[in-house]
């Protein structure tokens, strides 16, 4: 689900099931090409889609940072840290084209890249990615 289909009226509703909050991160520098922007958001969509498919209905998707920086990492921590504060029980911290260490992104329960991901370890891709989010689910702990 999607942060703006999210209304206020519903939301403390659905916040019990809706426990688990995206954050996907293009890592646009600013000297792509018009359709290099394209290849790096639609490659983004497909990691995106390994989270979103299985779990729509206990996943709410925040906006993209778009852009990299010098602070990005820190940024993006602080932002796990906040949506923890806000409501949410879990931080899922999602890109196609950059990865972190575990120690960068301390605050983010799970960081989902294809690097992490790779198809040397058996089964598909998207299933290993499933399997890591169930874990951080029934046990609580990071992954």
């Amino acid at each position: 689900m999607k942060f703006s289909e999210v209304e206020a009226s519903g939301w403390e509703e659905l916040r019990p099931y809706l426990d688990t909050c995206l954050i996907p991160v293009t890592g646009l520098t600013g000297l792509e090409q018009p359709h290099e922007v394209t290849e790096k958001l639609e490659r983004l969509k497909g990691v995106m889609d390994w989270v979103e498919i299985p779990f729509k209905g206990r996943v709410v998707t925040y906006p993209s940072f778009q852009y990299a920086g010098d602070r990005l990492s820190q940024t993006i921590n602080e932002v796990c840290e906040n949506v923890k504060r806000s409501g949410f029980v879990y931080a899922i911290v999602i890109s196609a084209d950059l990865d972190w260490a575990d120690e960068e992104l301390p605050n983010a329960d799970l960081i989902v890249t294809p690097g992490r991901f790779s198809d040397s370890e058996g089964g598909t891709t998207a299933g290993r990615v499933k399997e890591k989010v169930q874990h951080l689910w029934t046990t609580g702990s990071r992954v």
